[in-house]
């Protein structure tokens, strides 16, 4: 295994036997491939079907749709890092700045060649990148292989289907939206299971908005999936306080001001890639992005801000229950709730956090209450936004946003928390994700109520949608119940019913949902019996 200070590199292929020892191999001549003025930047979506078609086309060769959003994804991040590197110098904050991918391993490297050499040098250049041990270039690369074996396959996806097109936006300040969007698309095929790892960008944006993150504070997701909630954070630092991030300001931003853990490697990958694009970190720098259980052990490092969606899921079946986390207040199998105490755990003093919950986290009993008791008291738990249903990829969740502040207890031993405010963002509205999606508009409102009391929660204005519940009356619901409503339905007035198909196919979404999760404790309880038949 080579460390990170190791300069060598596995042989290439398609290096001549009279190449100079110690240098990279000059194109091979016998190119004649004439290529054509790169065409305008096309739209996201424009750019996302075209190659989304061709993996509808790739899938009669026997390249699955996960290995081909794999390999889209070191294409496109090799392109995009390629685009990155000639941005106008306005664009390139905290100069110098070095291209991410080294030279001989880049995108002209591949549209250099064809055919077999081709195949051999995309290769190599995977094998290559992923050598770079300890870096977040080398995470970004680690164990790729190459899954698509035909090089008349590979040489069409890279000249013909990426190369032409420039993936930036137009001012070149790299955004990487229609990167995000084939990721989106990878998640909409809900038989892979990708679509736990994304939250709806409009939801992400708005959160942002509400914590308003600023410069000097320090970020993360302990549960980060491809980053999202990371990269907006930056994006929100980048557009509200853009002439304060060049020099010490802006490369502690970059290198170690935000940050994430993620359990599964593929997903992490994605989460380097994006960051990395978005101007996060450096390539040759250590990783920002953690592949581990970040449940697994108390946290080392204390963070002001905290934003995620922690993983939804049958924790309480399959789940562990991190008995030796002793800094938890109460032990429980259900990963939401662990996550709950996870997260006060990461909070600097006086750090705030937002996060998604599923229902069952406001009024599970038990472990439940005992964690609920202990934010109130610990923490000020000012606001909870019941989100609708049909905004997230796993159908039927009913889940709620809520923001706390690590403030302890007040003055003469008194709670943390004076008031909630319930935004019911649930009751009459409708979404799904194809007829009507959620935009960041429809929670433009919501915003504005969150902000309405400036810095004084009190003095926030109340709506039909928007009240505020004492501590008292909170502490004494049975079992410290949150589940708390603000309106009542009155369908008859303010419901427009869905066409008969798009409720039928809502009845589908909930039954596999439904499936989803029996067939988790099928496997759970079959993993239980195995060991004492076994024994017969």
């Amino acid at each position: 295994m080579s460390s990170s200070t190791d300069t060598s590199a596995p042989e290439d292929p398609t290096e001549a036997a009279s190449s100079t020892p110690g240098t990279f191999p000059a194109p091979p001549a016998a190119e004649p491939r004439t290529k054509a003025a790169p065409a305008a930047p096309a739209s996201t979506s424009t750019l996302v079907n075209r190659l989304w078609s061709y993996c509808e086309l790739l899938r009669h060769s026997g390249v699955s749709t996960l290995d081909y959003v794999e390999q889209l994804t070191y294409l496109l991040f090799l392109k995009m890092a390629d685009e990155r590197a000639n941005r106008p110098a306005a664009f390139r904050r905290n100069a110098p700045e070095k291209p991410l991918v080294p030279e001989g391993r880049d995108w002209k490297s591949l549209t250099t060649r064809s055919a077999e050499a081709l195949l051999d040098h995309y290769e190599f250049i995977l094998k290559d990148l992923g050598q770079r041990g300890g870096t977040m270039l080398g995470e970004v690369f680690i164990k790729a292989q190459n899954k698509i074996h035909e090089p008349a396959v590979l040489d069409r996806l890279i000249k013909d289907l990426i190369d032409p097109y420039t993936w930036t936006t137009e001012n070149q300040d790299l955004k990487g939206d229609a990167y995000e969007g084939l990721l989106q698309r990878g998640a909409e095929d809900r038989k892979t299971g990708a679509g736990q790892y994304f939250t709806p960008r409009p939801l992400i944006d708005a959160m942002v908005d509400c914590v308003q993150p600023r410069p000097g504070e320090t970020i993360t997701d302990p549960a980060c999936g491809t980053g999202g909630f990371l990269i907006a954070a930056h994006a929100h630092l980048v557009q509200k306080y853009e002439d304060e991030l060049y020099g010490d300001k802006g490369r502690a931003l970059q290198n170690g001001a935000i940050t994430g853990h993620e359990l599964v490697r593929e997903t992490g990958r994605l989460a380097l890639m994006n960051m990395l694009l978005h101007g996060i970190g450096s390539s040759e720098a250590k990783p920002l992005i953690t592949i581990q259980d970040s449940l697994a052990r108390p946290p080392k490092r204390h963070y002001d801000i905290v934003l995620a969606n922690p993983p939804f899921g049958v924790g309480s079946v399959t789940g562990e229950s991190y008995t030796s986390r002793t800094d938890f207040w109460a032990p429980t199998t259900n990963k939401q709730l662990n996550f709950v105490q996870h997260i006060y755990n990461l909070l600097k003093t006086n750090g705030r956090a937002a996060l998604v919950l599923p229902d069952n986290v406001l009024f599970e009993s038990g472990a439940g209450e005992t964690i609920r008791r202990n934010l109130l008291n610990l923490c000020d738990v000012h606001t909870l936004l019941r989100l609708p249903t049909g905004i997230f990829y796993a159908n039927g969740v009913k889940a709620n946003v809520l923001f706390l502040d690590k403030t302890g207890q007040r003055t003469g031993g008194r709670p943390g928390t004076r008031q909630l405010w319930v935004y019911d963002f649930r009751t009459d509205q409708r979404f799904t994700l194809k007829r009507q999606q959620l935009g960041r508009q429809h929670l433009d409102d919501f915003v504005a109520a969150y902000h309405s009391g400036g810095t004084d929660l009190s003095k926030r204005t109340p709506s039909d949608r928007f009240r505020a519940y004492d501590y008292d009356e909170l502490i004494a619901r049975d079992k410290v119940n949150l589940d708390l409503t603000v309106l009542k339905s009155d369908g008859a007035v303010t419901t427009e019913y869905a066409s008969p198909d798009v409720i039928a196919q809502e009845i589908v979404d909930e039954l596999e949902v439904a499936l989803a999760q029996f067939t988790a404790v099928a496997r759970a309880l079959k993993k239980d019996v195995l060991p004492s038949s076994d024994k017969d």
